[in-house]
């Protein structure tokens, strides 16, 4: 293990993440936050900076990172940065505990969104600031974004880079990674500046725009609003952040694939159009199943049911309605969703659809082995045969994330929530989507399981 190297790396993101810490002393200025919010972020912000530099002149920054010093570097940072990102919340008096505070900045950075806060409205403008930006910083990876503002690591960024954005398939768009960063950077802050426009166009005030934006590019979910979207009661809003949490859910290398050889070829792509066919589908069956089974009236069965049905599958976790009242097999089918997740190389959670699809493949080829003993297939997704080791990394990982859920539904169990609310909070932290069912729903929270859940 290269010491000298992590302590150069943590050094100098510490360095970047103390002056990010910095920016919400803008926003607590321009809305006259208290002087302890400020100086809450003051402090956090120059204590970073110091312990970056400090970290940084002991260590040595070389060519030599490794596969492991990749993955200690990722860890490491993540954990520093929701630590010290949740000094502010407590400082300033936003919430009563530090492990409330490091519950919501973790729940930011993983853009999971779920939320200990009862009460939003009564917080600083600075502090949802600083929640949104969490969000949108862990969104396409506070790591992507690393690789680009310093200097070169070498083959060391490479690591970093697929430590750091994981999926079953190597998809390089560009020959350095540190280009394809940046251009990946360049559409994430281009989409969000567009639905920054159209937020405002349609009538949220701008601060409410930039926070909704970087919650919906991030996939994350925090909003300024107790109620999240619900509170607008806009169909303009409402249309406008679906759009976008469809466009956030898709693989972002699509984009670049578009402006290469043209929008038609996105088409083409097995992923996208099974997560545009599911998108519809679920919407479909949730749709009849609101009307025949609650009455409600075509309208608003399409309405509610396309923006939750969008808001689960990309785990973004906006609401606009009360899920947890809706028939059985509308929550079934939300359930469903939120074990999908959106594309691989997207900012949403969950399992990803293509291993989803690569499962599926190897399922269907196991069945067709048992009926033809002599018969020797091959997993194709777009013309291209797939690896025999990604297929078992892709194995290992289902394996692993479905343990994970089944021991993490017992333990919360065993904390006393009834078994379909423990394993509703567990697959919506687990699949970064945020609010589940019971209490944990849409129009509750996380206050309510206690500190060892």
């Amino acid at each position: 293990m290269n010491l000298t190297l992590l302590k150069a790396i943590t050094g100098r993101f510490l360095m970047v993440y103390g002056v990010i810490l910095l920016v919400p002393i803008i926003v607590a200025y321009y809305y006259q936050d208290s002087s302890s919010t400020i100086l809450s972020f003051a402090l956090t912000g120059l204590f970073t900076l110091l312990l970056g530099f400090f970290l940084y002149r002991r260590g040595r920054i070389d060519s030599s990172m490794g596969v492991r010093e990749g993955f200690m570097v990722v860890a490491g940072i993540w954990i520093l940065a929701s630590v010290i990102g949740a000094i502010p919340f407590y400082a300033s008096g936003s919430v009563t505990n530090f492990f409330d505070a490091l519950f919501e900045t973790t729940s930011g950075f993983t853009t999971t969104g779920a939320s200990v806060i009862s009460n939003l409205e009564i917080l600083p403008q600075s502090i949802l600031f600083w929640r949104s930006l969490t969000h949108w910083l862990g969104g396409l990876g506070i790591i992507v974004l690393f690789i680009i503002l310093l200097p070169r690591f070498g083959m060391g960024a490479v690591h970093l880079f697929h430590t750091e954005v994981p999926g079953p398939m190597n998809q390089k768009a560009f020959p350095k990674i540190r280009d394809e960063a940046r251009v990946l950077w360049l559409i994430y802050l281009g989409l969000t500046s567009l639905e920054v426009l159209f937020l405002k166009f349609a009538g949220m005030s701008l601060f409410d725009a930039v926070n909704h934006s970087f919650s919906t590019l991030a996939t994350g979910g925090f909003s300024t609003k107790t109620a999240s979207i619900m509170e607008y009661n806009s169909l303009a809003i409402e249309l406008i952040i679906v759009f976008f949490m469809v466009l956030a859910g898709v693989n972002f290398n699509l984009y670049i694939q578009a402006w290469r050889r043209g929008p038609s070829n996105v088409m083409l792509d097995l992923e996208f159009k099974v997560y545009m066919l599911l998108l519809l589908g679920a919407t479909s069956i949730i749709v009849i199943t609101l009307v025949q089974k609650s009455g409600f009236d075509m309208g608003t069965a399409l309405r509610q049911s396309l923006f939750q049905v969008v808001s689960i599958t990309t785990t973004t976790g906006f609401v606009t309605a009360d899920f947890n009242q809706w028939p059985g097999l509308a929550k079934a089918i939300l359930l469903f969703l939120m074990f999908i997740g959106g594309s691989a190389g997207s900012t949403a959670g969950g399992l990803k659809l293509i291993r989803i699809i690569l499962l599926v493949k190897v399922g269907w080829n196991g069945i067709k082995q048992s009926l033809h003993p002599r018969l020797v297939t091959s997993i194709v997704v777009q013309e291209k045969s797939v690896d025999a080791s990604v297929l078992t990394g892709i194995s290992r990982y289902f394996f692993l994330f479905i343990a994970i859920f089944v021991v993490s539904s017992l333990l919360l169990a065993a904390t006393g929530l009834e078994p379909f609310d423990a394993m509703s909070a567990s697959i919506a932290t687990l699949g970064n989507v945020g609010p589940g069912f019971g209490v944990v729903g849409p129009v509750a929270n996380y206050a309510s399981i206690n500190a060892f859940g």
